[in-house]
């Protein structure tokens, strides 16, 4: 029996070595796919992602949910449609994209501070139209709330409201089951794991796609976005107190499907309740997943003219 169970550890060390070793040469051999699409500027001592296009008056501002690995291109089926009006700025968040993956502590206030600065570093100035998807809704909110002569207005991709984390189960043993497994390379294992929704639904080109599944293997449950998750609870709480902020908000609800967790009329429920508390408040109901912008960018473009055009 004792031999047994030696053989069994050493052949599993062993497989674990082999993915292991295939996962640093297929890194290496992706190398040049995983070259900054925008600029690197930098924050507090690291290095952050920011892309921008187009030249117009209005700067939109492009925050990622948690964990979309790549969101330069997780939004670009949706900013292209835009930036022959709109100047368009995407920030991808320490562990994000082509962002350093730094490992300190993501509360509310960290995030929003390293957001601003690095838009003052590439350049842009306020006030922002800010286009928040899921999580990022928490830092959009709070964006309005503190500094309020900064954003001219919020348009919610499938945006999250700080209601939906007071009863939400987040499963953080598996999401650092998660990370361990993408460090080793487990991932690579998984059948269409890298198929992004952009992918599969947007309009990325061949090289695009192969850029996004590039990055996917190097930015899998980063050590800052685990960090996002342990204290998201009590950043909805500090942006819920705080009241729903009095600037025009727009909002594009899925049919809760995709990774919300929730069931359809919960999911948009509680953003329609949220959303009716604001002066100048509307929303959107599409039929598709969590990731709108990948599904129905061309009615949510037209819909984000039409809006910003009447304010």
């Amino acid at each position: 029996m004792k031999k047994a169970i030696v053989f069994i550890v050493v052949i599993l060390i062993l497989v674990f070595l082999i993915i292991y070793v295939n996962h640093k040469i297929r890194l290496h051999r992706e190398a040049e796919l995983f070259t900054p699409l925008g600029q690197l500027v930098e924050v507090d001592g690291h290095l952050m992602s920011v892309y921008t296009e187009g030249s117009g008056e209005t700067t939109l501002v492009f925050l990622s949910g948690g964990g979309t690995c790549s969101p330069i291109l997780d939004f670009r089926s949706l900013y292209s449609l835009l930036s022959d009006t709109y100047r368009i700025a995407v920030v991808e968040k320490f562990g994000y994209g082509f962002s350093d993956i730094v490992d300190k502590s993501r509360d509310i206030d960290s995030i929003l501070e390293d957001t601003r600065a690095a838009l003052t570093a590439a350049g842009l100035e306020a006030p922002y139209v800010l286009c928040p998807h899921s999580m990022s809704g928490l830092e959009a909110l709070y964006w309005a709330q503190k500094y309020p002569d900064e954003v001219s207005a919020i348009i919610g991709l499938d945006m999250a409201v700080p209601q939906y984390y007071e009863d939400m189960k987040i499963n953080k043993p598996m999401m650092r089951a998660a990370g361990m497994a993408a460090k080793i390379g487990i991932t690579r294992l998984i059948p269409g794991i890298a198929e992004s929704d952009a992918i599969k639904y947007g309009t990325l080109t061949e090289e695009e796609k192969e850029i996004y599944k590039a990055v996917f293997y190097r930015r899998t449950a980063t050590a800052s976005m685990l960090n996002e998750m342990d204290v998201v609870k009590e950043n909805a709480k500090k942006v819920g107190s705080l009241g729903v902020p009095q600037v025009p908000i727009l909002l594009f609800l899925s049919d809760g499907s995709g990774g919300t967790g929730f069931e359809k009329d919960t999911w948009r429920q509680t953003a329609v309740g949220y959303v009716s508390q604001a002066e100048r408040g509307s929303y959107v109901e599409l039929d598709c997943p969590h990731y709108v912008h990948d599904y129905e960018y061309g009615k949510i473009a037209a819909e984000i003219e039409g809006f910003l055009t009447a304010q």
